[in-house]
């Protein structure tokens, strides 16, 4: 068992069971991610793991998707001194409307953090409004990869995805 998945059940954050997720799938796992974001050692985990995978070719800027991501952004924020933004999934209808907030520069390349990757849709949604404010978006790093389909959408739309586990990782001889 890799060291994410020991802390992700150490925490209670992985459940296995029967479940049905966002997108309306039934599963017999269950990552409940913001358990183990609030978790201050799992997050500093989290973000020491994705601070190494990015090592060798850091990003100008993180994004995470308001509200589960924000907290991995700003934790590998921190332990790297890359600048993060947040995306929205819609526009306010107060202060600025933006949905992009933070400082984000056109030409800059993006690393996108996602807690967990089912099918990618609000990962690509994301992506797109990057891309919109002139961002250069080619990678996702996520913290779980359901193996749903997530990896083949983003191809699809020319990013890679990386992640620090995969579903079939956390339930090796479980489900």
């Amino acid at each position: 068992m890799s060291e994410i998945s020991t802390a992700l059940e150490k925490c209670g954050a992985l459940r296995f069971g029967e479940f049905t997720l966002a997108s309306g799938a039934r599963s017999g796992y269950y990552i409940d991610i913001k358990k183990a974001s609030t978790n201050p050692e799992v997050l500093k985990l989290i973000a020491r793991l994705m601070a190494d995978a990015i090592r060798a070719d850091p990003p100008d800027r993180i994004a995470g998707v308001v509200l589960g991501s924000v907290p991995l952004a700003a934790a590998l924020s921190m332990a790297t001194d890359i600048p993060y933004v947040m995306v929205r999934k819609e526009k306010k209808d107060h202060g600025t409307g933006k949905l992009v907030e933070g400082d984000l520069v056109a030409g800059e390349r993006v690393l996108v953090v996602e807690d967990v990757i089912t099918t990618a849709g609000s990962c690509i949604k994301a992506i797109e409004t990057l891309r919109a404010e002139g961002a250069e978006v080619v990678e996702v790093l996520s913290v779980i990869d359901r193996e749903s389909g997530g990896r083949e959408n983003l191809d699809a739309v020319g990013v890679r995805l990386r992640s620090l586990a995969k579903g079939s990782d956390l339930t090796k001889g479980r489900v």
